[in-house]
């Protein structure tokens, strides 16, 4: 039933034709094929190579509808900093203890990793359990710092990491389909700003090749990248 109703939205989409930012979104949230509330992503190929240092595009965004899911947030830090971590809203806090816990027992059950600078040189034991799985905090992204309540604030708040891949290609998802299409639009426009701000100076031509927005079951929508451009700076 699933292949069937894929098809058929299939068919709605001109595989050919480069949509304008809103009308991408439209269609993705009209074409709705599971049961389920599916999320919605956005892919940006950017005119980089990844391979060189100084194009390895990375940041942060806080969206402002959040992505539709609560991130489960572990601070590691001690003394004051754990008071204020759960003051904020996170959901493990813990020091040595912690990090003892998830090299023995590889417990996994949180979404984000804050830590206190202090805390990083413990923190490097677990850094080839974390690292793969996208987990290890880090300074460029807001993940190392002394001002947990801020961090975990900003995470709860609907903050995602996004990072360039060794294709040049950006995955990021910017909601769920229950979101409409105006709340969506709002969440494409702040990720694909921040993309374009962190345009390295080193990139030369082109920067945003190619830009495709899809739901979890659905097909993807392919975007007229200058049209999206346009409306990104007139939101501004």
């Amino acid at each position: 039933m699933a292949g069937k109703k894929y098809r058929e939205a299939q068919k709605k989409i001109d595989r050919e034709q480069r949509y304008p930012l809103e009308e991408a979104v439209r269609l993705v949230t009209e074409n709705k094929i599971a049961k389920f509330d599916e999320t919605v992503e956005m892919a940006v190929r950017l005119g980089v190579d990844p391979r060189q240092a100084d194009q390895n595009v990375r940041g942060t965004v806080v969206l402002p509808h959040g992505t539709g899911k609560i991130a489960r947030v572990l601070v590691i830090a001690k003394g004051e900093k754990e008071r204020e971590a759960k003051e904020a809203g996170a959901d493990f806090v813990g020091g040595d203890e912690i990090i003892k816990r998830i090299q023995e027992e590889g417990w996994l059950e949180f979404d984000r990793v804050i830590a206190t600078p202090d805390m990083m040189a413990q923190v490097g034991r677990i850094g080839k359990i974390l690292g793969p799985r996208g987990l290890m905090p880090n300074p460029k992204v807001g993940t190392v710092t002394f001002d947990v309540a801020k961090a975990v604030s900003e995470v709860k708040a609907g903050k995602v990491d996004y990072r360039v891949d060794k294709a040049g290609v950006v995955h990021a998802r910017i909601g769920k389909l229950s979101f409409g299409e105006q709340k969506l639009l709002d969440n494409a426009h702040a990720l694909l700003a921040a993309i374009i701000r962190a345009k390295p100076a080193s990139a030369k031509g082109n920067y945003i090749k190619s830009v495709a927005v899809s739901s979890t079951m659905g097909p993807g929508v392919r975007v007229d990248t200058a049209s999206a451009a346009r409306t990104v700076a007139a939101a501004a």
